[in-house]
């Protein structure tokens, strides 16, 4: 028997290419698995191959737990019991005792074969795997084999793959046969199929295969800096170039659009916007938004979105049908896109300046001049004005330095005040409320201020009535109501 255990070990090694010591580990589960239905299904059982000889030894065991802890005496035991047996076990060791050779008899010999070889076959599948990982080959070309409730099981080489329906491009019809390539989007290791998920409509799809069509991307004369696709209709890639005597978006394009038209082909006649990558945010917005015509750009830092104005005749085409040229844009930069027309700009300027021109007057107790003046020179918080570098102030012709250093003062003085009277209001609100997440203690003062003190007081708010109050964005207000709210609908769960 033990030589022959060993000749089979070599065997199944050599017949399915993966290790002994896998080989070995599967068949010691396999006989530990028939001696638990010989002696007790619920017993936990160890079985130890010797790797020399292919002599076996089957021991049951029992996990040493706290004594009110056994849950299963099978598999457990209480520390009490089982130093009385052995004085010097500890917690979370187990306890074994060995077994008499056990004959399985033919239906345990067969449940221990099949045991065997469902652990050959994963270990098989596993090295399969890695082998493919090894090559990283994140582009993966195919056979359709078979099609699963829609989704596609793809056959690349020794490995099976799943192309799920989602992730196909819409209105494509794939039939076993069919060739196709997909970008490797992740792997599934608890998936009892395929494990290797896949998907055609990923941005990074499209920039594999520019990578296959233009080998200077490959040279690293061209770089892909980001992409955005409304999978089947419309793409926008954003290329850099690393050499200057290269032209990204010519070389992109092919001579006679050959290299950009191989691309649409494989995506099902999906249309690409080829953009030129700038490091100037506002400059990459412009070439994102192309074919539409920007008339003007103002940047907030802070808020990371773009005022983009263009004229009535480029709105539609700066919108795209549907929104599609906007929204790509918006996903290619990573910048919210506000796009508004030369009267609509002018108008929220207006409204701007009139809120700002009222906080100068209030607050510094200047006249509309004065404080028409200071937004002339760009100045819109009076953090600006008591910390902006003097020499800055000092600039400004129709200020003298008596002036300059009136206001600097005043500025300073009405942010200290407030600063106390925050800090005041601040001991009004409840710790829940100042520990939600996305509060600070400025917004926790302005809340205060209007009689918001509590989580429950934040959570009875609607969006629009917190937007007004503290003036933040409705989505950062959305998901501060939704976070207050959350433990209600905890509570109702329990």
């Amino acid at each position: 028997m033990s030589r022959e255990m060993l000749l089979l070990v070599d065997a199944l090694a050599r017949e399915k290419n993966v290790a002994k010591d896998t080989v070995f580990a599967a068949l010691e589960l396999a006989l530990a698995s028939a001696t638990k239905k010989r002696i007790n299904d619920e017993a936990d059982v160890r079985v130890e191959v010797n790797r020399e000889t292919g002599d076996f030894e089957a021991f049951r065991r029992w996990l040493v737990v706290e004594d009110d802890l056994v849950e299963n005496p099978e598999q457990q035991i209480g520390l009490t019991d089982a130093r009385e047996q052995l004085p010097d076990v500890q917690l979370d060791d187990y306890l074994e005792e060995g077994l008499e050779p056990v004959d399985f008899g033919r239906i345990g010999a067969q449940a221990a074969k099949q045991v065997i070889l469902q652990k050959i076959r994963d270990a098989e599948r596993e090295q399969i795997l890695s082998d493919f990982l090894e090559r990283k080959e994140h582009l993966v070309t195919g056979q359709v084999k078979r099609m699963e409730k829609g989704d596609a099981i793809i056959e690349a080489g020794r490995i099976e793959a799943r192309l799920p329906r989602d992730q196909m491009i819409p209105k494509e019809n794939l039939r076993p046969g069919d060739r196709v390539r997909a970008w490797l989007k992740k792997i599934d290791r608890q998936a009892r199929g395929p494990q290797l998920i896949l998907s055609r409509t990923a941005p990074e799809f499209i920039m594999k295969l520019f990578e296959l069509e233009v080998p200077e991307i490959e040279d690293g004369l061209i770089e892909i800096k980001a992409a955005a696709r409304d999978a089947g209709i419309r793409a926008k890639i954003a290329v850099k170039s690393n050499d200057p005597r290269v032209d990204p978006q010519g070389t992109c394009i092919g001579m006679r659009g050959s290299r950009v038209t191989a691309v649409t082909n494989e995506l099902a006649g999906e249309r690409v916007d080829i953009v030129l990558w700038s490091a100037d945010p506002a400059q990459f917005v412009i070439g994102a938004l192309a074919p539409a015509e920007v008339n003007s750009i103002v940047v907030d830092e802070e808020k990371h979105c773009m005022d983009v104005v263009v004229s009535e005749d480029n709105l539609a085409i700066a919108i795209g049908r549907g929104g599609q040229n906007v929204r790509l844009a918006t996903e290619l930069t990573g910048w919210t896109i506000n796009l508004m027309t030369v009267e609509e700009s002018q108008q929220k300027q207006e409204v701007e300046t009139a809120t700002i021109r009222a906080l100068f007057m209030a607050k510094l107790d200047v006249d509309e001049e004065v404080a028409d003046i200071l937004i002339q020179e760009g100045f819109s918080t009076l953090e600006e004005i008591a910390y902006v570098p003097l020499q800055e102030m000092l600039e400004i012709d129709a200020f003298d330095e008596a002036t300059v250093n009136e206001l600097r003062d005043r500025a300073r003085n009405v942010l200290l005040t407030e600063a106390i009277v925050d800090e005041e209001q601040l001991d009004k609100v409840a710790e829940d409320m100042l520990n939600l997440d996305g509060m600070d203690k400025s917004l926790a003062a302005k809340l205060a201020r209007n009689g918001v003190c509590t989580r429950d007081d934040l959570a009875d708010l609607a969006v629009d009535e917190l937007v007004e109050m503290t003036g933040i964005e409705e989505g950062r207000a959305k998901a501060l109501i939704t976070t207050a709210r959350a433990h209600w609908f905890a509570d109702e769960q329990q």
